[in-house]
């Protein structure tokens, strides 16, 4: 069987998605390759936003290779499926455009596996994924109709060690979340472990990428091997939660590379903390989400220090690490004189804290399901229009008001 791998050409003009708008390599489709040409299958990568690739290229390309099965992501990438555009805009537009091409249409992705009829009736989709992706497509080409009717979790101790092209990895110029230096090579990302062991209600993760389970160090070690070999000088890993484990850190500080994590600092000691520095981190963006216990609590996040300590720590890995970001969000129960007060504390200190950014109450998370209960075909124009109702300023990125979901996703509406 012929499967093409598609991840659109982004575009969030109206969007009120706040994640990184570059390129970023699609991990989920880097290992359903793997295994798909493992089973015998001819497999393309069509990566509009990695390619800058106009909607008649890809229908061009994706003609001539005929594929049986053709899927499509409903996010940027793995690294922003938990808090992936609402709109189903771009990938529904290029479904369309590509409607006569595409053998049969999967969607995959946070949309999918949360509200799989509205996705698979927007798509115009044969069929969607529930879950992770990588291992479920190659059993399309058997018996699709039997596939999980419930979210899926890959084996993380099955999935391989990734190996891009020459190609995909000098075009992949973007270093996310580096601030430290400009690039001086190509950067990548890839995954350590996946899925955490808290729920915060924020989180959209019910759904994918749920709990914990951690890559073998060996695959790891491979995967970074192979990087490096390929020019890399930075790698993200994207875990939702990048644990102090000491082998992981002296595995990648007998290589040299640069890298950056996203974690919790109530989570890591001084000791590891040097540790973290020491083997070659220039970035950490640290979950912090609210400067009170109380607005911690609301978030059910289940942290282990008070503030006062988060603060030390936080300075601390600044004098370890270039890069320091503690990342705040509105919980409503922090005092905006008291919130601007901390934030002045930790620049004077070199940690940046960004202005509290208003929660979205994604589908899929424990705060859409406390409001509403479990998502329904409506859920993401419910929680779209709550979020735009409730709040007028945005994220830190958003230039203008985002436009209602419904809009987004009527034709014509990039250019509106």
């Amino acid at each position: 069987m012929r499967y093409s791998l598609i991840n659109p050409t982004w575009s969030f003009e109206g969007s009120v998605y706040f994640g990184c708008r570059e390129p970023h390599l699609p991990l989920e489709y880097g290992y359903s390759k793997a295994l798909l040409e493992k089973a015998g299958h001819e497999v393309q990568i069509l990566d509009g936003q990695l390619e800058g690739l106009e909607p008649q290229e890809m229908r061009s390309r994706l003609m001539a290779f005929h594929p049986d099965f053709t899927v499509i992501t409903t996010a940027p990438s793995y690294l922003f499926w938990r808090c992936a555009p609402p709109e189903l805009r771009v990938p529904r537009e290029l479904a369309a455009y590509l409607k006569d091409a595409v053998g049969t249409l999967v969607a995959v992705g946070p949309h999918a596996s949360t509200t799989p009829t509205a996705t698979q009736r927007k798509l115009g989709a044969d069929i969607v994924v529930m879950g992770e992706c990588e291992e479920i497509l190659p059993r399309l080409a058997d018996d699709w109709k039997g596939l999980p009717t419930a979210p899926h979790a890959s084996d993380m101790t099955a999935l391989p060690a990734l190996a891009w092209p020459a190609e995909v990895v000098a075009r992949h110029t973007h270093q996310h979340h580096r601030f430290d230096a400009p690039p001086a090579g190509p950067g990548a990302e890839m995954e350590a472990s996946r899925g955490c062991p808290y729920h915060c209600t924020f989180c959209a993760k019910d759904n994918f990428r749920n709990v914990f389970r951690r890559r073998p160090i060996e695959t790891i070690a491979r995967e970074l091997d192979g990087l490096i070999a390929a020019g890399v000088e930075y790698v993200y890993f994207i875990d939702e939660i990048f644990l102090p484990y000491r082998n992981v850190l002296e595995m990648i500080a007998e290589r040299g590379i640069k890298f950056g994590i996203q974690t919790r600092i109530d989570l890591w000691s001084d000791e590891m903390i040097d540790l973290l520095g020491a083997a070659g981190c220039v970035s950490i963006e640290a979950g912090v989400e609210s400067i009170t216990q109380a607005g911690r609590d609301l978030l059910d996040k289940k942290c282990k220090i008070g503030t006062e300590e988060i603060s030390r720590r936080l300075i601390h890995a600044k004098q370890r690490v270039p890069f320091v970001q503690a990342n705040l969000l509105d919980s409503l129960e922090d005092d905006p004189s008291e919130v601007q007060a901390w934030r002045a504390h930790l620049n004077a200190h070199g940690v940046w804290a960004n202005e509290p950014v208003p929660l979205f109450p994604y589908p899929g998370s424990p705060d859409y399901t406390r409001r509403w209960g479990a998502p329904d075909d409506f859920a993401w124009e419910r929680a779209h229009e709550f979020y735009l109702s409730g709040f007028d300023r945005f994220s830190d990125i958003q230039d203008q008001r985002p436009l209602p979901l419904v809009q987004l996703e009527s034709s014509g509406a990039r250019h509106a």
